[in-house]
């Protein structure tokens, strides 16, 4: 019997993650289909590479962002420590220039404290638009400057 995802853990797989939560393209803040985020390291809520998004998520990872030094001692302040390696789930850890499906809220709070990392329009998905506007995405924005 296939183990349960209590919504606490993530998905290792897209096969392992509900298949209608995908169903339709999923777009980006612009309104277009999401492009990847970053597949080294592996990232997105279902390890796949993008900021696709589902009920499951509840931490909503739709933010591809990349990351900053200033950004990982932040998150890391606020008892989520995404530098160090965590092997036991997967997880690489996190150094300045990888990009990494954030989760919106932690954005916006870093973007409040005046530490927001820079962004993807591209590769963020529309759900982002719930927890900040186009206008604060675009200042920070990598791709279309």
């Amino acid at each position: 019997m296939p183990e349960r995802n209590d919504g606490n853990r993530r998905p290792q797989t897209q096969e392992a993650a509900d298949p209608d939560v995908r169903e339709g393209v999923q777009k980006n803040v612009l309104g277009e289909p999401l492009a990847p985020c970053s597949h080294d390291p592996l990232t997105g809520f279902f390890r796949d590479g993008c900021c696709n998004t589902g009920p499951q998520d509840r931490g909503r990872h739709v933010v591809c962002a990349e990351m900053t030094a200033e950004f990982l001692e932040f998150s890391r302040q606020r008892g989520n420590d995404l530098s160090t390696p965590r092997a036991e789930f997967g997880f690489p850890g996190l150094k300045p220039g990888d990009c990494w499906c954030l989760c919106a809220g932690r954005w916006r709070e870093a973007l409040d404290a005046g530490v927001a990392p820079p962004v993807f329009l591209l590769r963020t998905h529309e759900a982002a638009l719930e927890y900040a506007s186009l206008a604060a995405l675009k200042r920070h924005a990598r791709d279309l400057c």
